[in-house]
């Protein structure tokens, strides 16, 4: 299946979905059109059997730069005479509705997703590769927190998805400076999972996304759901969880295949069910 839109391609083939931001002159800079339609695709791929694995990439030098300014604006509706041209929440919501909501649809979304990240990934485009579960940079890729440098916050889950990742001080040290960082330096962090040389960048990636897309797609469902709440919960309430996922798992065709080849001494099939 392919759908093709001029800022955004979608395509599943042999159980890989591959979104691709597609504005490269534009530096892939995300529109509130593209963001609603991205927010829309994470939900079609976590219903639709047919994918077992998301890739997450973009064509040109730049992954994605953010958000374009230029028309991601707070919404105009109608005031009440002698009213502020913004009112108080206005912003808030605008950040809820938009850019927090699209870095929880890749969270949130059932299948494992890769970030392929080709080049530079600043602001929200970077929040959105360290939103997926796995992170494949180019070697020459940035990754940028660049909100200090517009005398903004981090949004889109930034303060939220940094010190779990690389741990309190780090995650400071990136947001208060807003530096470049190297897709080497982010790996040897432990911000990403590996950033290779450009020749090697399909071919890892596809190996990646191949391997997942015949993997046992229920359990690596309900294992990211667990990891993803591990570092939010009690210790009882991990383990409760735990014991529930295995229970919902067991009931999977996939658990009937992996027990039967084990017997078997065979590789199993899984069929993603």
């Amino acid at each position: 299946m392919t759908t093709e839109t001029d800022d955004l391609l979608y395509t599943v083939i042999g159980g890989v979905a591959r979104i691709t931001l597609n504005r490269p002159d534009a530096a892939n800079s995300i529109t509130p059109d593209q963001r609603n339609r991205l927010i829309s695709l994470f939900a079609e791929a976590s219903a639709d059997l047919n994918v077992r694995v998301v890739v997450l990439t973009a064509n040109g030098k730049h992954f994605c730069t953010g958000a374009d300014l230029r028309v991601s604006r707070v919404q105009e509706t109608p005031r009440p005479e002698g009213a502020p041209e913004r009112g108080v929440g206005d912003v808030a919501r605008q950040i809820k509705t938009g850019a927090q909501r699209l870095v929880t649809s890749i969270m949130d979304c059932e299948k494992p997703v890769i970030a392929a990240v080709n080049g530079t990934a600043a602001g929200i485009g970077a929040h959105l590769a360290f939103a997926c579960d796995l992170i494949v940079a180019v070697d020459t890729a940035r990754f940028i927190e660049v909100f200090v440098r517009r005398g903004i916050i981090p949004d889109g889950g930034g303060a939220y998805l940094l010190p779990r990742m690389i741990g309190l001080a780090k995650a400071k040290e990136l947001i208060f400076f807003g530096d470049d960082l190297s897709a080497p330096d982010a790996e040897r962090i432990g911000l990403i999972n590996r950033a290779v040389p450009a020749d090697q960048f399909n071919g890892v990636v596809d190996e990646w996304a191949g391997r997942l897309a015949i993997a046992p797609t229920k359990a690596l469902s309900l294992a990211k759901s667990l990891l993803n709440r591990s570092l939010d919960v009690d210790r009882a309430t991990a383990l409760d969880d735990e014991a529930w996922a295995q229970e919902l798992a067991s009931r999977t065709e996939d658990f009937n295949e992996g027990v039967q080849a084990f017997i078997e001494r065979r590789d199993p099939t899984f069929k993603g069910w």
